[in-house]
């Protein structure tokens, strides 16, 4: 049952609030119930103007937010079962406005890409569904002040990824990728699940609040049960956020249209999980095992991710591998406890990824849906803003100094993890700039630099219009040390990390940071510009093999295809003749065969039938007989 538990005002701040989700959610529920009766150009308005309008909602609130201060909205009591009174309540504080900043106001510049990018497209509307929902279950993730509540959203982005990476359905190919990532977030959710019974269980809510002051007064540091429960929210995070092992499923994801990789699986969903590990950081204080694995954790992953996007041909694998490197460095700042870096690295990420994977959509469909380097080329000069867009986003995602705002929160996880005396995290991180340098300068200049080789290439066609140039232009302006300037409110909400105490040593750090990103750009113009080796590492011998092991991104795959995907259909083979099914089955046959030989004595002659009866009578006598002389 689900009533009404508060009135407010008109004149508070709060009364904005729920327009943040519900802008969304109408302009889903809008185009689901046109039927697809509706026009290109409408159904792009509808779904591009409802986030357009949640972002100036956002922004509305971001200007109150410093007088207002953090705000707590209950619209309904959703469940209430004796004390189990969970509601759909909504709490805006300096952690979730910077989320709802990102989501609606990216999300808005890629909506409306996405108008320039799908045009022509059949299924126009579906696709802005979509879309929609998706901001809608991602708002409702952030502002969530419960678990349950951010577990319904935590779901619905998980539905929307699934519907939006098969959205070419029509290629089996795309359904599988869509369906890889299902399976594989769900496993992640399973973890998250069990982390929420768990503590439920034991400290009797689901408030994230409530559970945040309960948890010190139930658990010492180190305590087995809050390091299991840590353990789980961590897995939870790991599937959501494609961290190893859970991280197979983002480069195939790359199968849906290229605005729904530059919302859902750059900007947004992907960052999910670092958002789940800031919110719930008390747990986390209290789980030092389980912090100190979250940042191993991401830092195997931003090499490995590394490694692999150095060996791609396709320009959106190249950035989806890049992503998986990004939300690394976001898990290595959480593991050494600076949560808000962690943050303020999602925020500057959101801006250059969602930039360049705009950009790439900008090249793919100028060059007629071609998106192989190995086919791409000389179009620096032919394409003058998606090259700007990927100069500059590009600078970013390489952490180039003072004026990208990259180097700026890159080299701040960085000094986190050196004053929080991690120094194998802090190698992880100079040795992933380093590969990030080298993979970006390969994607720039193997897409538009030498020459054109395919007549894709060649006879690229210059986007035009609003709906493509402004998103590019703004994400651009923000991917500048103009986005490092946006300090999110976080010092209310998260602890200071372990760098925040002093600044010895930052200057020497910054400047290694710097030469390792100028070093690796040197190198990768180098190796990829004047070698022009930009393809390969070598066609023969151990560079060879290298190549082609990174190029299958360390074969996680295969390894998975053979200890868990073969097992199990050989399990399922095996049980096909399962030996109680055929216990079973031989039970079956026999009731059968009985019933037959039955059925056959029912002739319908009456003759037989007093033979069979005299014959019968005779037995029974015969029988008594030989028990009687017997005794």
């Amino acid at each position: 049952m689900m009533e009404h538990a508060t009135t407010l005002s008109i004149a508070q701040p709060t009364t904005l609030l729920p327009l943040t989700f519900l802008l969304p959610l109408v302009g889903t529920l809008i185009l689901a119930f046109s039927r697809g009766q509706l026009s290109y150009r409408a159904s792009a308005t509808v779904g591009t103007a409802s986030i357009g309008l949640a972002a100036l909602t956002t922004a509305a609130l971001a200007l109150g937010f410093a007088a207002a201060g953090p705000q707590q909205l209950t619209l309904w009591t959703w469940i209430a079962v004796g004390d189990f009174t969970p509601g759909i309540s909504l709490a805006l504080d300096g952690l979730s406005l910077t989320m709802l900043g990102v989501i609606t106001g990216v999300g808005f510049f890629i909506h409306l890409f996405a108008a320039w990018y799908m045009r022509g497209e059949d299924g126009i509307t579906r696709f802005y569904t979509y879309m929609n929902l998706f901001v809608f279950s991602m708002v409702l993730l952030v502002l969530g002040d419960n678990l349950l509540l951010l577990f319904l959203g935590w779901e619905g982005v998980g539905l929307c990824s699934y519907l939006l990476i098969g959205y070419y359905y029509t290629h089996s190919a795309n359904g599988w990728a869509g369906f890889k990532a299902f399976v594989i977030t769900r496993i992640g959710d399973v973890f998250l699940a069990l982390g929420m019974f768990l503590l439920f269980t034991r400290l009797g809510t689901l408030n994230i609040a409530e559970i945040l002051e309960l948890a010190p007064q139930a658990w010492q540091a180190g305590d087995t049960t809050v390091e299991l429960a840590a353990f789980l929210l961590l897995g939870g995070a790991m599937g959501k956020s494609a961290q190893l092992p859970l991280h197979t499923w983002l480069a195939d994801a790359m199968a849906g249209p290229t605005p729904v990789s530059a919302l859902i699986h750059a900007a947004t969903m992907v960052t999910a999980g670092v958002y789940l590990i800031a919110r719930m950081h008390g747990i986390f204080e209290l789980a030092p095992t389980a912090l100190y694995v979250t940042g191993v954790i991401g830092a195997l992953t931003l090499l490995m991710a590394g490694f692999a996007a150095l060996a791609q041909t396709d320009i959106k694998r190249v950035l989806a591998y890049s992503t998986m490197s990004q939300i690394g460095y976001m898990f290595l700042a959480l593991g050494v406890g600076a949560y808000d870096t962690a943050i303020f690295h999602l925020m500057t990420h959101a801006f250059f990824k969602a930039l360049l994977f705009l950009s790439a959509g900008a090249v793919i469909i100028s060059c007629h849906h071609e998106q192989d380097m190995r086919r791409l080329g000389g179009l620096w000069r032919k394409l003058p803003l998606p090259y700007a867009g990927f100069m500059v986003g590009g600078a970013a995602l390489a952490a180039l100094p003072l004026i990208s705002a990259g180097f700026y929160s890159k080299d701040e996880i960085l000094w986190q993890a050196l004053a929080a005396d991690q120094q194998g995290l802090l190698i992880a991180g100079l040795v992933g700039a380093l590969l990030t340098s080298l993979y970006t300068l390969r994607l720039i200049i193997g897409t538009f630099h030498g020459t054109a080789k395919s007549d894709n290439a060649r006879h690229a066609e210059t986007g035009r219009g609003l709906a493509h140039g402004l998103p590019l232009v703004v994400l651009a302006g923000l991917s500048t040390f103009v986005g490092a300037w946006i300090t999110p409110p976080l010092a209310e909400v998260l602890p200071a990390g372990p760098g925040d105490a002093t600044h010895v040593g930052h200057s020497s750090l910054e400047l290694l940071a710097a030469a390792t990103a100028l070093g690796g750009m040197a190198l990768g113009v180098w190796l990829f510009g004047l070698r022009r080796g930009w393809l390969r590492l070598a066609n023969r011998g151990p560079g060879a093999g290298l190549w082609h092991l990174w190029h299958h991104a360390w074969g996680f795959d295969l390894v998975f295809d053979w200890t868990l995907v073969r097992p199990y259909r050989l399990t399922v083979w095996l049980l096909k003749s399962d030996l109680f099914d055929g216990l079973f089955r031989l039970l079956a046959r026999l009731v059968r065969l009985l019933h037959l030989g039955l059925s056959r004595t029912q002739s319908g002659r009456v003759r037989g039938y007093a033979i069979t009866m005299v014959a019968g009578v005779a037995l029974i006598l015969l029988s008594l007989a030989l028990v009687i002389q017997g005794t």
